[in-house]
């Protein structure tokens, strides 16, 4: 029987090459995508274009109220998306988010009977976010084997970070290596309807600086 896995997808560069990474590695993979109250829809748009250019087993995309609480740029249209680098932990962080998708991707693998979650966060080229860090994976793995049925009954989830020591020039060549069209995706914090980056938010100079990095050539399409 074909291994089942859980793909955390948002749309962008990182949740794409780790869903091409699950695909290669022989997965049957389940992509999970959320609308939480963002900004734009473009990401969602991407993640229902990659999810089928992947041909997934299932694509749910699950709509969350996180707006509703507010408390971070990306879903509060009181605060502005920065355009210069932050100090510390910047405004874009939405509070709990990754436990929140966690939680979610966790249900879900419990309930198709999948043994693994993958999620891209990343440790090295990113904002500063603190669910992002390896620390937190760890102490939810062990929720993850506690608050189960599952993982009471010993059928326990792993949740793989492939991505979580690796440079965004790294990611990106990983990702060339298994011919992941970057083109797809959109990574923006403030992206237009129709996908346009705009080259100036923190999610943007990340992604422009891995493909100088790797020595790729940039496919974003921005404003």
């Amino acid at each position: 029987m074909q291994k089942k896995a859980i793909i955390l997808l948002s749309g962008g560069l990182d949740s794409i090459t780790v869903l091409a990474l699950a695909k290669q590695q022989g997965y049957e993979c389940y992509a999970l995508s959320f609308d939480y109250g963002q900004r734009h829809n473009a990401e969602l748009v991407a993640a229902s274009q990659i999810a089928k250019h992947y041909e997934v087993k299932d694509h749910k995309i699950i709509k969350l109220g996180l707006g509703a609480i507010g408390g971070s740029a990306l879903t509060d249209e009181h605060i502005e998306v920065p355009n210069t680098p932050q100090v510390g932990i910047p405004v874009t962080y939405v509070p709990a988010r990754n436990t929140i998708f966690l939680s979610f991707a966790l249900g879900w693998a419990e309930v198709v009977e999948a043994h693994e979650i993958f999620i891209g966060v990343n440790a090295v080229d990113y904002s500063g976010y603190p669910d992002c860090r390896p620390e937190f994976i760890s102490a939810f793995q062990n929720l993850a084997n506690l608050a189960t049925k599952a993982g009471v009954e010993g059928e326990h989830v792993k949740i793989h970070t492939p991505l979580i020591d690796l440079s965004k020039a790294e990611i990106i060549k990983l990702g060339l290596t298994l011919s992941v069209d970057y083109r797809m995706t959109v990574s923006c914090y403030s992206a237009d309807v129709h996908g346009h980056a705009c080259g100036l938010c923190d999610a943007c100079r990340l992604r422009k600086a891995g493909f100088d990095d790797a020595g790729a050539l940039d496919p974003t399409r921005y404003q």
